[in-house]
């Protein structure tokens, strides 16, 4: 039988990037500029880069149809591919669509990887001023992002219940013309909680977000109080926001201290007791407490890396038994590589989310381009300062800072991101760098961002190529945010 094979007359490379998993019969792993991937073995990348692939097999056809080749008088890829990098990159055209304001520091709790510095809850001059929330209000209608969230954080936000009552009618008075879609969040213990926030927050279709860092002897000793009650404190605080406003009103996330790696099962059985459907585990921030207490609670992220890895796992076998829980930022990476849109999520953007895609109006009338910026200036570093809410929207997207941050902030140029085969997925976070390493293009071969995304990204790869079909069908599920039992096809496979 004669095998045609291609030539230079018959098809040319379209730009890709490839990168070594493992020593398997399909190690390698092609990426297009789209974000199409391809697994394929050393000796079928020789050919495909020689230029001498079979034609008319699986292999060839793939890498057509998936923008990694084109022939020269076929089809026409570049309109394709541009309507998929567009949708890619589709949050550049919105502006600011998700707006925190830090209404107070005033707390209560003494977390000990706070992310801010706190201030007690009788303490004076940690509260956003009327002044300043009205115009911090004007900020939120001048970005032309049709649909808005408000996010409300501290400190402890139910502390400033007022200036949440008056942001939350100012904004819906402004929308009655400007016909948004707002969504509004109080990030909160819920140990605050009263009939008045509760009514309020039925009113005003309100969501909460809350903090569960596993069982009691773990939330309690990463969130402790006076009255050492924090876990029961936030589960009854749970449960009173699922009575009034539904079961879906309140969210919880996880941050994981040295403590919380030794307990992937426990934590993760606590969210299912819980009755959450989702549970996002977060590895310690370089910010504010955490970062003047990183001897004692910090880790290498290898470690984290191992204890994600056993909770995926184990994730994937309680889906199979019918629990519904998916991992957040797991879900996120699998939007990036099993469909051509954007998550949302700021951290993974390039360019860079920050101030583009998020602002925060600090409670001393400042304006920050992501809440880790304005955690920075709790360290005592104030350099990522946009300016103040006085000033138009313009203004302060035009600010020095905006320009470092962006200058930075395109994984697609920046040394040790360009020519990564994760770079489809990933984002620049320039001041996850400029924290750790007081450089916001910082060094990727010491980036603890970089060694977290690469190692998650190549285990999710592993698993969209070798696991089974439960894996499979979980890892959809969660992309499809549906229940297992529910999808309506056998699994996805690469």
């Amino acid at each position: 039988m004669t095998v045609l094979l291609a030539t230079d007359a018959t098809y040319r490379l379209l730009p890709f990037r490839f990168m070594r998993l493992d020593e398997s019969d399909r190690g390698l792993l092609l990426t297009a500029e789209t974000g199409e991937y391809l697994f394929l073995s050393e000796a079928q990348l020789d050919q495909l880069v020689n230029r001498r692939l079979p034609r008319h097999t699986p292999l060839y056809k793939d890498l057509l149809a998936r923008h990694f080749i084109y022939e020269i008088d076929g089809h026409d890829p570049l309109p394709e591919m541009a309507a998929q990098y567009r949708s890619r990159k589709s949050f550049l055209f919105g502006g600011p669509a998700l707006h925190l304001f830090v209404v107070t520091l005033r707390c209560n709790h003494t977390c000990q990887y706070c992310q801010v510095s706190r201030a007690p809850l009788g303490g004076s001059g940690h509260d956003l001023s009327a002044e300043h929330a009205r115009h911090a209000v004007d900020r939120l209608f001048e970005s032309p992002s049709p649909v808005l969230t408000v996010e409300f954080q501290g400190g402890e936000p139910l502390l400033a219940f007022d200036r949440v009552r008056q942001i939350v009618e100012a904004v819906q008075a402004r929308n009655s013309e400007e016909r948004r879609s707002i969504r509004f969040v109080i990030s909160s213990t819920l140990h605050h909680l009263d009939e008045q926030v509760l009514d309020f927050a039925q009113e005003h279709d309100i969501h909460f977000s809350t903090s569960l860092d596993g069982p009691a002897f773990l939330h309690d000793a990463n969130r402790p109080t006076p009255e050492r009650d924090a876990h029961a404190r936030t589960l009854d605080g749970i449960r009173r926001v699922r009575e009034r406003l539904g079961h879906e009103a309140v969210s919880a996330l996880t941050t994981l201290a040295a403590r919380s790696l030794e307990y992937p099962e426990a934590i993760i059985d606590e969210y299912v007791e819980q009755q959450f459907d989702s549970i996002s585990l977060r590895p310690l921030s370089p910010y504010g407490f955490a970062h003047s207490s990183r001897q004692r609670l910090d880790y290498p992220m290898a470690r984290y890396v191992a204890f994600y890895k056993q909770a995926l796992a184990y994730l994937i076998t309680l889906n199979g038994q019918g629990i519904r829980l998916s991992e957040g930022y797991a879900s996120l990476l699998l939007t990036h590589i099993l469909t051509p849109f954007a998550s949302g999520y700021v951290d993974l953007r390039s360019p860079a989310g920050a101030g583009i895609g998020a602002l925060v109006y600090n409670y001393d009338g400042g304006v920050y381009p992501s809440d880790e910026a304005r955690m920075l200036l709790e360290m005592g570093e104030a350099g990522l300062r946009l300016g103040s809410v006085e000033q138009p929207l313009e203004t302060l997207l035009r600010s020095p800072v905006m320009g470092l941050l962006l200058s930075a902030g395109i994984a697609e140029g920046l040394p040790g991101c360009a020519d990564c085969a994760f770079v489809p997925y990933c984002g620049a976070d320039p001041i996850e760098h400029y924290a750790r390493q007081s450089d916001p293009v910082g060094h990727r071969a010491f980036s603890a961002f970089c060694q977290k995304n690469m190692a998650l990204l190549q285990h999710l790869f592993r698993l969209l190529r070798d696991g089974d079909d439960l894996t499979q069908r979980v890892l959809l599920s969660w992309l499809a945010r549906r229940r297992l039992a529910d999808l309506p096809v056998p699994g996805y496979r690469g």
